[in-house]
């Protein structure tokens, strides 16, 4: 049997390049709809909101915990392949496609969060190195649709939507048949609906919990505007002709090095500095934006963007190894799950109002709004007296 860890890896991966699939194909559904620009945002906003309805459910259910999350993962990543293969269906309308992309957001609540239960559930010890790898392929999963639409080829949109749904159900399929139980996992109890709660009585995984929502109101909403960012700078400056889908996968698929990166480091350096580092060094990014954005230097602004590319990501494998480490060993699947839930609320909040500014701010100006996640984050952080967590 292959080892269990690089499965769930490759599985994340193949899974998670569902999430922005709308994203990259949004520019011809729009045009074929006829939607305005904002389309975009809601599409975005629409898988969010589905994920945040999937994991309060099955954090309400605690289905991660009562059930072989294996199994779990496999079925998810089944349903939501097929919803996301829905955007093909003849003459969609404007409320279908955001249906499709609710539902889709909806599965992936057994996908992102149960990985790394599952992750946990077999190293433990070793559990910042293992998510480093699993946000890393996360990331690589949401950057994907952008590489598949840059392709010299010009793949049609709806072959985008069929390839990463086709993507999703193998890596699915591969997790269920490869991966049994983990050695650690503990079978939560019977059905409890405020058990999903219990980690916010701990004052580590309340800290966690903190820091990982400011930094998820940056996260989304920068991956979502970064192709505005490009498109706004060829508009400033025609003669830079910045290829706008290639750049996107690369500088989002970029914090996957960052990911794995931290969570190497994360053998030797304590998870908490290293997310404390990556968290403040990303709300500078978000402060120098105005004038780094303003550029006329392609060059420069690249290389701006891809180190906001690793910062802006590096953190989210060592808040989630914080949580994980610091939840009820019982209930530790249920505490991922609700602490993604409530992160990925503030997304929507995040995304719809930087959608909304657009309309009134220059575009270079946008995200100083972002900067009030980091800087409370770090507030949640520095304020907690509890004692660091060793190196993961």
């Amino acid at each position: 049997m292959p080892r269990p860890l690089p499965v769930i890896v490759l599985a994340q991966f193949c899974c998670t390049s569902l999430w922005f699939a709308g994203n990259a194909i949004a520019p011809e559904l729009a045009a074929q709809l006829r939607q305005p620009p904002a389309f975009v945002a809601h599409l975005t906003s629409a898988v969010q909101l589905g994920f945040i309805t999937g994991t309060l459910v099955f954090a309400l259910l605690a289905l991660a915990d009562r059930f072989s999350p294996s199994r779990v993962f496999g079925l998810s990543a089944l349903a939501a392949a097929a919803c996301n293969l829905a955007l093909n269906l003849p003459a969609p309308d404007a409320p279908a496609l955001l249906a499709c992309r609710f539902l889709t957001g909806f599965f992936l609540a057994g996908i992102y969060p149960v990985g790394m239960k599952i992750a946990a559930d077999y190293a433990p010890a070793g559990l910042g190195k293992w998510l480093g790898f699993l946000v890393g392929a996360l990331v690589l999963g949401t950057a994907f649709p952008h590489l598949l639409k840059s392709l010299p080829t010009r793949l049609p949109w709806q072959a985008v939507a069929g390839a990463t749904s086709a993507l999703a159900a193998l890596g699915g399929l591969a997790l269920w048949a490869l991966v049994p139980d983990g050695p650690f996992r503990r079978p939560g109890p019977r059905l409890q609906p405020a058990a999903f709660l219990s980690g916010f009585r701990l004052p580590r995984f309340r800290a966690a919990a903190f820091g990982y929502f400011g930094h998820m109101w940056e996260l989304y909403t920068f991956w979502a505007f970064v192709p505005l960012m490009l498109a706004t700078h060829n508009q400033a400056y025609p003669a830079a002709a910045l290829p706008v889908a290639p750049w996107s996968f690369a500088l989002i698929g970029a914090g996957s090095l960052a990911c794995v990166g931290s969570g190497l480091l994360s053998r030797r350096v304590p998870a908490r500095t290293l997310a404390l580092a990556a968290l403040a060094l990303s709300g500078l990014c978000c402060l120098a934006s105005p004038l780094l954005l303003r550029t006329s230097s392609p060059a420069l602004l690249l290389s701006f963007l891809l180190f906001w590319s690793l910062v802006v990501v590096a953190d989210s494998p060592m808040f989630s190894s914080l949580v994980a480490q610091s939840a009820p060993e019982t209930s530790r699947g249920t505490a991922l799950t609700i602490v993604n839930c409530l992160g990925f609320a503030l997304t929507i909040g995040s995304i719809q109002l930087t959608s909304w500014l657009a309309a009134h701010v220059p575009p270079q100006n946008l995200f100083l709004v972002l900067a009030p996640g980091p800087a409370l984050g770090l507030l949640a952080q520095l304020t907690s007296r509890q004692p660091a967590a060793p190196a993961a």
